[in-house]
């Protein structure tokens, strides 16, 4: 590696450090003190199903809360690449200096305004035939807390498949404390997590990224159908419930629009459909109860279609919601979007 590349990594992680001071505390508690022992796990090079040192870990979290305690006034620091000092959120300017050495960066503001900066090694490039690019992101030289396994930004789709590795990691090692019967754990048990981790979880893995990217190209066409007037109104409800269900509501549509209609042709061992349920969020299943009955019936007598007739009714559905609150933003005063949206979205439940 150049000392180019380390140098900025660094200075990447500084402000994944920034985005942590004034962010990480946003999780509960558990899943902060979770999410902490992962990112400790990650900065020590350990590899998953390994016991850590509850006091090695206990020293770090207090190191790293202090350090925190320095950097939350600070704004995001520019990004210098040799004689060139970059903004931190041009993305398209440092990967057009760095992707031809083999390293991917990208920059967003994800939920709540919460930035995210992260720089791995690149794996893989693709241009879809409908216009955008999709970047494969390995070995991560810097991040965060918050480490999502994928990113929309404009007409480039970012994946991390490390990221979604810890993110599988995590799932398993929340279910064994109960082992619930549920759809995490039925996908779980396609792979021979009791016996080999490092091989369970590499196939899931494999698979997984798959179904996250399709999911990433779904909001990509989503997004031409909504235009470009939908990201704007994330930003006028940015922080609110209503900025939530947006999001849900987008992302339902995604998913019936490219993901489900995927899975539901090839399900082969079903491990893939069971860990999408599996991953479906409390605001999804909130307001898409429809597929959680669809689910339940081909789990019960193996019919996929009661699912497939439920995804033909969302993608129509979903894009009439989304259409919906745009009208609401073209319409109201900006002082009662968020609850005119609010009201909308939960009266539009499928």
């Amino acid at each position: 590696m150049s000392s180019e590349i380390l140098e900025l990594a660094e200075q990447v992680q500084l402000n994944c450090h920034i985005s942590d001071a004034r962010h990480g505390t946003d999780y509960g508690l558990c899943t902060y003190l979770m999410k902490m022992r992962e990112y400790y796990r990650w900065e020590q090079g350990l590899p998953y199903g390994e016991t850590l040192d509850k006091d090695a870990v206990g020293d770090w979290l207090s190191e790293r809360e202090a350090l925190w305690d320095g950097l939350a006034d600070e704004e995001y620091h520019p990004l210098a690449l040799g004689e060139h000092w970059l903004d931190p959120f041009d993305v398209a300017g440092i990967n057009q200096r760095i992707s031809d050495l083999g390293y991917l960066y990208s920059a967003d503001l994800a939920q709540s305004g919460r930035a995210q900066f992260f720089l791995t090694r690149l794996l893989a490039h693709e241009r879809g035939a409908d216009g955008f690019d999709l970047w494969v992101g390995g070995e991560e030289l810097a991040r965060g807390l918050h480490v999502p396994p994928a990113l929309l930004l404009g007409r480039d789709i970012y994946l991390r498949r490390n990221a979604l590795k810890q993110l599988l990691w995590e799932k398993y090692d929340s279910w064994q404390w109960g082992r619930p019967d549920n759809a995490m754990g039925r996908a779980l048990a396609c792979y021979p997590f009791e016996t080999d981790i490092d091989a369970a979880l590499e196939h899931m893995t494999e698979r997984e990224m798959a179904v996250v990217r399709d999911h990433e190209i779904g909001e990509y066409r989503a997004g031409q159908l909504l235009g470009g007037g939908w990201e704007a109104l994330l930003l006028r409800v940015l922080g609110t419930p209503a900025e939530l269900m947006l999001r849900a509501v987008r992302d339902n549509l995604a998913d019936c629009l490219q993901t489900l209609p995927h899975l539901l042709d090839d399900p082969g061992d079903g491990a893939s459909l069971h860990a999408w349920v599996g991953n479906l969020g409390n605001m999804r299943k909130d307001l898409f109860p429809a597929v959680l009955v669809a689910y339940e019936a081909w789990y019960a007598k193996g019919d996929l279609q009661p699912w497939r007739d439920c995804v033909e009714q969302g993608q129509t559905h979903w894009l009439s919601v989304a259409r919906a609150a745009l009208q609401v933003d073209a319409e109201q005063p900006r002082g009662v979007i968020a609850g005119r949206i609010m009201a909308l979205v939960e009266a539009a439940r499928l």
